[in-house]
């Protein structure tokens, strides 16, 4: 396995590119599924998450091509309606194959993803939405098994505002009979990017982008070409990186709409941003203001951001309150902060942040994906040498992160252990 080693206190300059989303490619390369026919895809990332929905969709039958920058996809073969544990186990966001599966087969079989159990973090929404639609759904032995002669329109609450679920019910929908209406339904931009997507196949969405979306059904759709929106988590990930090391950098190709929250608060804290057409250049100062923050649903701070604004509170001036509403256990970042000398208590689903002038180099461990990268921008900033081990979690969802930041001016290597 790979450690990442990082010489911290050298301050980035430069400019980066920001790829593709990878919570906006997950889904549209399941939404493949739903017709025949060669889809070209552009701005796909590299990304261990991505090679994952690809062998979950070549097991079904679906062939890939490179052409260059693009990724062709294909579906004509679809010869198999189950997704099985092996494959499925990694990656909570494999469940994205139920919906279009069920439309394009009449039948599917999954195993429950990444581990999860009907409770916390569920899939129910989803299962409750295409019995709505009129599906027979059961589990059976770790397994969520679907069929239905043909799905119909219904009308849907979400109970709780869901991602995945809001993108798997949209791509159930699109060939149903009648109109579907998502009823608080997620508002995130990869949301909106799936739903554009699917339009320009030929469905007929409307309201992608507020809490009601309305689908009516259509006979048939047909392949296209399409590019994917820059990812506003990378995006967001190099800005508090420039603040962390008081640097300055120019983030290329990122749209702004979908970070406005957090450009908002990286402004509180006394950075400057320009901002250039798509791009931002972002300045840190040496002194770091604090400042409170919520997650929340879009186009609320991201929950995906949380720990990587809680790295930059570390090192402010003053105390900030993290609070956390959409995941029930995602301060797992923390002790590891603290072996680098973070002053962080936490109380319940809040974490009280008392920023110091100073962080150390320390051994560490990532356990999740943000995890991860909070702990890069930690020792970006920190004295001495940091090692971050199991960062095969940063590469689920950040394309050559330490390439970007080694070009940015940092000390950033990859070492086996």
């Amino acid at each position: 396995m790979d450690k990442i080693v990082i010489e911290g206190g050298d301050p980035l300059k430069g400019e980066v590119i920001i790829s593709g989303s990878k919570n906006a490619a997950l889904p549209i390369l399941s939404a493949c599924l739903l017709t025949d026919g060669w889809h070209t895809l552009d701005n796909i990332p590299k990304l261990k998450d991505i090679w994952t929905i690809k062998e979950i969709l070549s097991n079904l039958g679906v062939v890939f091509e490179e052409n260059g920058q693009a990724l062709r996809v294909n579906s004509d073969n679809l010869n198999n309606y189950i997704a099985p544990y092996n494959l499925v186990k990694t990656m909570r966001a494999s469940i994205l194959v139920l919906g279009p599966l069920l439309s394009r087969l009449g039948k599917v079989k999954i195993s429950l993803p990444g581990g999860c159990a009907i409770g916390a973090r569920p899939i129910n929404l989803h299962l409750k939405g295409l019995s709505a639609m009129g599906a027979d759904v059961h589990l059976e032995h770790g397994y969520v098994v679907a069929s239905a002669d043909k799905l119909r329109g219904a009308n849907i609450f979400f109970e709780i505002s869901t991602v995945n679920g809001t993108e798997n019910l949209m791509m159930a929908a699109v060939k149903a009979d009648g109109i579907t209406t998502l009823n608080n339904a997620a508002k995130e931009p990869e949301v909106v990017d799936l739903a554009n997507m699917l339009n320009s196949m030929g469905a007929r969405i409307k309201g992608a982008g507020t809490d009601t979306i309305a689908i009516t059904g259509v006979k048939e759709l047909h392949p296209i070409r399409y590019g994917i929106i820059p990812d506003r988590i990378e995006a967001g990930t190099f800005l508090i990186a420039a603040g962390i090391t008081k640097g300055k950098i120019k983030i290329k190709g990122c749209n702004l709409d979908h970070i406005e929250i957090i450009i908002e608060k990286l402004l509180d804290i006394g950075m400057e941003i320009e901002k250039q057409g798509e791009d931002l250049v972002a300045i840190g100062h040496d002194k770091i203001k604090s400042a409170d923050i919520k997650t929340m649903p879009f186009p609320g701070f991201p929950t995906d951001m949380q720990a990587q604004f809680m790295a930059l509170m570390c090192i402010a001036d003053g105390w900030s309150m993290i609070r956390e509403t959409i995941f029930e256990n995602r301060f797992m970042h923390v002790s590891e902060l603290r072996r680098m000398g973070a002053d962080i208590e936490i109380n319940g689903a809040q974490a009280l942040v008392r920023g110091k002038r100073n962080l150390s180099g320390a051994q560490v461990m990532a356990t999740d994906l943000r995890a991860s990268a909070s702990l890069v921008l930690a020792a970006l900033a920190a004295e001495g040498r940091t090692e971050i081990s199991r960062v095969y979690h940063l590469d689920r969802g950040y394309q050559d992160l330490d390439l970007k930041l080694s070009l940015l001016g940092s000390k950033i290597w990859r070492e086996k252990y």
